[in-house]
Order: C-alpha cells, then sequence, then structure tokens
C-alpha cells in the first residue's frame, strides 16, 4: 500500500529536519520547504496528498500560500502546524482551507492523528485552540480585515516590504517591476489611511500577513 505524500514547510531549519524524520515513518515526505513561494513550487511537480506547514514563514506567509495551493490543487490536505493559539488566526486557517490546525507544543501521536483526519477528509482542531475559535467565531464570523480589503498582490507586496526587503528586491521576487510595487505599496497605503511605512508594517505583523 502506498504511503501518503507530504510536503514539509518551516522557515526553521532544525525543526523542519526533525518533522521529516518523524513523519517519515509513516509517511513519503516527498519534499520540505521553507518558504510559501517554495511550496506553491514544490507542490506543482509532486503533487503531495498534505501538507503540513507553518503559518509564519517568509516571502510567503502560510495563509496565502495555503489559499493559493487549495486553488490549484483543492484536492490537497492543509494541516497547519504553529506555536500561534490565537483562536483567530485558527479561523482565518480554516477559512484558507485548512483540514487542521495544532501547536507545535502537541505530542507528536497527535500530529499523526490530525493528518490522518485530514487525509480521510475529515477537520480536525486542537483542544487547545478549539474552544478560543467557537467563541471567536461567534463573535465575529467576518474574515479579518485584510482579507476582505487587499489582494492577493498587495498582500504579497506588504509582506516582502515589512520583511524589510527594497521595492527593488520585492521586485525581483516577484518578477515584475519597481514602479508596480510602488503602485502597489502607495495605493494601499491610501485605502487604508497609513501616513508612513512603519504603520504599513504594523499592519501587514497584526494581520498575520508577516511575523517581522
Amino acid at each position: 500500500m502506498k504511503k501518503p505524500r507530504i510536503i514539509l514547510a518551516d522557515d526553521h531549519k532544525l525543526l523542519l529536519e526533525a518533522f521529516q524524520r518523524l513523519l517519515g515513518l509513516q509517511y513519503d515526505v516527498v519534499g520540505t520547504v521553507s518558504d510559501g513561494y517554495a511550496l506553491l513550487e514544490s507542490a506543482s511537480l509532486v503533487r503531495p496528498d498534505a501538507v503540513v506547514m507553518d503559518v509564519g514563514m517568509p516571502l510567503l506567509n502560510g495563509l496565502d500560500a495555503g489559499r493559493q495551493l487549495k486553488k490549484k490543487m483543492p484536492e490537497v490536505k492543509l494541516v497547519f502546524l504553529t506555536v500561534n493559539d490565537d483562536p483567530d488566526l485558527a479561523n482565518e486557517a480554516m477559512r484558507a482551507g485548512a483540514s487542521a490546525y495544532l501547536l507545535k507544543s502537541s505530542a507528536s501521536s497527535e500530529l499523526f492523528h490530525a493528518i490522518d483526519e485530514a487525509l480521510k477528509g475529515r477537520t480536525y482542531v486542537t483542544k487547545q485552540v478549539a474552544r478560543g475559535m467557537q467563541e471567536s467565531f461567534i463573535r465575529d464570523p467576518r474574515p479579518r480585515e485584510h482579507a476582505k480589503v487587499l489582494t492577493f498582490r498587495q498582500r504579497q507586496v506588504i509582506q516582502l516590504l515589512a520583511e524589510g526587503k527594497s521595492m527593488k528586491q520585492v521586485a525581483a521576487v516577484m518578477n515584475i517591476k519597481p514602479r508596480s510595487v510602488a503602485f502597489h505599496k502607495y495605493r494601499v497605503m491610501g485605502e487604508l489611511r497609513f501616513k508612513n511605512s512603519a504603520e504599513l508594517v504594523q499592519f501587514a505583523v497584526k494581520n498575520n500577513i508577516t511575523t517581522a
């Protein structure tokens, strides 16, 4: 019987190696990546059954990478494994198409269980955040502000700028012209009425576009 094919996505190399050894006992780990762009590229090549991924990753965060991956491969299962126990973030992950959400402090047996549940088409959320998610959703079932206001391309630009990259560097990563980067930046600042780049960075961190 063929083992389920798994991609691991995390920007912490030691954790990535540890998860690869652990999950390799039960699954076929067909790729390991450290940023959201690399995840999208790898997934398109190896066609995994599931992705075990962090929320906070450089270049392209896990939430946006997950949204794009589900558009291209609706059948892939997203298992978010993170240190962040914020129920609002967990709800956002589920809206992004996640099948499971658990914490890096969880036992290895829980991780295996979450992946197996996802592969069976079920949903799993660790008990440590599940109750808070229900309360958060009851208070406000709407997506977070950035999901309503910003396009995917705008979030890409904001994340890269918030990580400290220049407009020229952002343009190189996204394969667009620097003036396009400037257009997106100042369009967002105008729409959200930000006075300076510091407010843009604060917005990116607050809305989990970046962890910078």
